[in-house]
């Protein structure tokens, strides 16, 4: 359910409403235009609402956020492998059918699209275009760009948009301003995911190569235009001053500043040196320690600088050092669990972040998802997962929790357990080295992005702690170009996973999780799952027409995914935290994802 995470992170990548039938979780009797979707029974806004309930219609438009990223970009094409595309390109510039309330688990009202209509068993949809929907360049959004943009993503775009394309049996124009997809798989997301899709011009990429990289700028219908931009440096987004859009209902309250510019940097330091210095006007905190610590500035002594929390109820997705199962040293799920074992979680966490934040237990903490993996199996959950049986790991049904140390260095008791695994699993100790029975060595390389200092801190206390027991492992860090290119294929032992999960997952998940993605290059499927029970419960979840059966369906999956020990799990922020300056603001309302990705600039505005 993301568009690109939600990016996830609107994917990240971060669901949308649909209605449904009597018997299917509420709803209309006969397909009908409807003004939005939810995944399960109703959206919560009815036709005539007049904003989101988080945004606020009042805000004045005008001024400016400027902000900082780490790293570099190539090109300005984020629809591709290819390249690295800069942040906000697709969200700020082009546009979706149908939007996102992130007030709801998974729900969407129209955008280029006026109205949606399916059948009780979503075999189809079909999108009525809005009259006055425009691209920037002035020309209306047709029915063949929707039909182009849709078939350029999915055959030539990142392999992310490609599963959705392939369930499409028909795409056809049934009208002048209709577009009818009918569907050749049971996916009742499908028609949502449809909806997500970001709309680009056809006319602009004739005679052009999609699948290359450019640094032209899209021209799109969203609300900014790429105003300047310096590869590499930095991007400036400028409001369109004849946005088509600006007068919805859907985007009252939202996009209300002139220009957004995002700049780029080396070095994590710099970065933060920029934002004290005034050249950016917000910084995003992700370590709690510096929080607490290293925000003593004359700035925020002085009120001309905030420090916002704000709280979320999306579940923490998982943030971790993935093994790559495709490598023969982690395909022994011992061994895995003995390298969880010597990951002293506590006492990184106090080093690092003053022990600040919490432990990711479960792939959907802080949410309803998580169910209780620590305890057994029961009820549906339990007669779900009951006929894979002889293929679950340890855990899975008897209930898994992750090694709790005493947060001392030693981390005697741990270790032990893992020596035992490790002797079991045929790695012994062989002149202080930890060897198989033909000699070779366990020795990995953990491969990170350069500036990710938090991870590079992390994986060197780990790292010392498996010299204790005779594990080589070394740490590798590349540039972002570097890393995309040895991630998309694969070639890496460990590296950092990153996946945000929204309130309702789905589709997603076969390209996180799915075996048929676990060989395809560019998927996320860093860790290489490849489980008949993964795909069969993840299409259980995209055939359930009830929220209850759906939750239970993801309880399953969490289950099977942590007692995997496909990743070692880090820490989630429950919290985003944010300096700005005072003139920076945001509703009082937060919705239940609180400080999803888009939330700034989205809702914020500009006050003196």
């Amino acid at each position: 359910m993301n568009r690109d995470f939600f990016a996830l992170l609107r994917s990240f990548g971060l669901g949308l409403a649909l209605i449904t039938a009597p018997g299917f979780g509420g709803g209309f009797a006969q397909a009908e235009p409807r003004h939005g979707i939810a995944m399960y029974g109703e959206p919560a806004l009815p036709p005539d609402f007049v904003s989101l309930p988080y945004a606020n219609p009042d805000a004045p438009k005008g001024g400016r956020l400027v902000v900082g990223e780490n790293g570099s970009f190539d090109s300005l094409h984020p629809f591709i492998v290819k390249g690295r595309a800069p942040t906000g390109i697709s969200l700020f510039t082009t546009e979706t059918l149908l939007g996102r309330s992130f007030d709801e688990p998974f729900s969407l009202y129209g955008i280029l699209a006026e109205s949606v209509e399916t059948d009780t068993a979503r075999t189809y949809v079909e999108f009525t275009l809005r009259e006055a929907a425009r691209f920037s360049d002035g020309s209306p959004v047709t029915v063949e760009d929707v039909l182009w943009s849709f078939e350029a993503l999915g055959t030539l775009g990142n392999p992310r948009y490609a599963p959705v394309y392939q369930a499409v049996a028909k795409a056809e124009k049934t009208g002048d301003r209709k577009v009818k997809f009918t569907f050749g798989a049971e996916n009742r997301e499908l028609p949502l995911l449809l909806g997500m899709r970001p709309v680009l011009q056809k006319a602009q990429w004739e005679g052009r190569d999609f699948s290359a990289t450019t640094m032209v700028p899209p021209i799109g219908s969203g609300p900014y235009v790429v105003d300047r931009v310096e590869a590499g440096r930095f991007v400036s987004y400028k409001k369109n001053p004849d946005w088509w859009g600006k007068d919805l209902p859907f985007y009252r309250g939202q996009h209300n500043l002139d220009e957004v510019r995002v700049e780029y940097f080396g070095n994590p330091d710099v970065h933060f040196e920029a934002f004290k210095s005034g050249e950016l006007n917000s910084y995003r905190e992700t370590n709690p320690e510096k929080w607490a610590t290293h925000y003593n500035l004359p700035a925020i002594a002085a009120g001309a600088v905030v420090k916002s929390e704000i709280p979320h109820q999306r579940p923490s997705g998982m943030d971790g050092f993935a093994f790559n199962t495709r490598k023969p040293i982690f395909a022994d799920w011992r061994v895995r669990e003995a390298l969880i074992l010597v990951f002293n979680f506590e006492l990184i966490n106090q080093t690092i972040n003053g022990g600040a934040v919490p432990r990711i237990t479960s792939y959907y903490s802080n949410s309803e998802l998580a169910g209780d993996v620590a305890n057994p199996a029961q009820g549906k959950v339990l007669a779900l997962l009951e006929p894979y049986k002889a293929e679950l790991l340890p855990g899975a049904l008897e209930g898994y929790a992750l090694p709790v140390s005493d947060g001392k260095a030693a981390n005697r008791g741990n270790l032990r357990k893992a020596s035992a695994l490790l002797d079991e699993a045929g790695w012994t100790v062989q002149d202080g080295v930890r060897k198989d029975a033909a000699g070779k060595p366990l020795a990995f390389e953990i491969l990170l992005v350069n500036g990710a200092d938090g991870y590079i801190a992390a994986a060197n206390i780990y790292i010392q702690a498996l010299k204790q027991l005779g594990v080589d492992a070394k740490l590798t860090t590349v540039d972002q170009a570097q890393y995309t290119e040895r991630t998309n294929v694969y070639d890496f032992d460990m590296t950092q996973l990153i996946v945000a999960l929204s309130l309702s997952p789905g589709t997603e998940q076969l390209r996180y999780w799915g075996s048929a993605n676990g060989a395809a290059p560019g998927s996320r499927n860093f860790a290489g799952v490849n489980a008949p029970v993964v795909d069969a419960l993840v299409q259980t979840q995209l055939s359930s027409t009830d929220r209850a059966d759906f939750v239970t369906a993801v309880q399953a999956l969490d289950r099977v995914l942590t007692s995997g020990r496909y990743v070692v799990p880090l820490w989630y922020q429950n919290i985003g935290r944010i300096a700005h300056a005072k003139q920076l603001h945001f509703p009082e309302k937060l919705p239940i994802y609180g400080d999803w990705p888009g939330f700034q600039p989205e809702v914020w505005w500009y006050q003196e």
